[in-house]
């Protein structure tokens, strides 16, 4: 029989939430205890972003904690395209980990992992072709 202070005492959420952003991408993560499985959008992290540059970006945060096989990782991404995403997962997972551990927050934030990407892209401006670019001029 559980009585009514425990039945409404706060349960410790199994996992450490994240949210990343960056550009128009928003990255919500989860890290669990695990083996380094990392799942993004219920797909590998190999299939999701074949290119070696945003993997490394992605396991950036993991790897400069030494907790690469210590935590799976699941995330879901939307918004932005393919470098936005990996920056938003990345910004996600660190957040997360500071979140397990605030041990890691100096190392996090001494890397860069914590500090959200402020660049956006710039809108278009009336008179020109895209945000910046004029038409072409010509003399005759």
């Amino acid at each position: 029989m559980t009585t009514d202070a425990q039945a409404q005492a706060p349960q410790a959420a199994p996992y450490s939430p994240g949210t990343g952003r960056r550009k128009c991408a928003v990255a919500r993560v989860k890290l669990l205890p695990g083996t380094g499985k990392i799942t993004i959008n219920d797909r590998p992290l190999k299939d999701y972003f074949p290119r070696e540059a945003h993997e490394i970006l992605v396991t950036q945060p993991l790897r400069t904690t030494n907790v690469l096989n210590k935590y799976n990782v699941v995330v879901k991404v939307e918004g932005g395209g393919p470098s936005g995403q990996a920056g938003a997962v990345c910004h996600g997972i660190a957040r997360a980990l500071q979140r397990a551990n605030p041990e890691f927050k100096t190392l996090l934030r001494k890397g860069g992992y914590l500090t959200r990407d402020p660049r956006m892209k710039e809108r278009k401006k009336p008179g020109l072709v895209r945000a910046r670019r004029a038409k072409q001029y010509t003399k005759r």
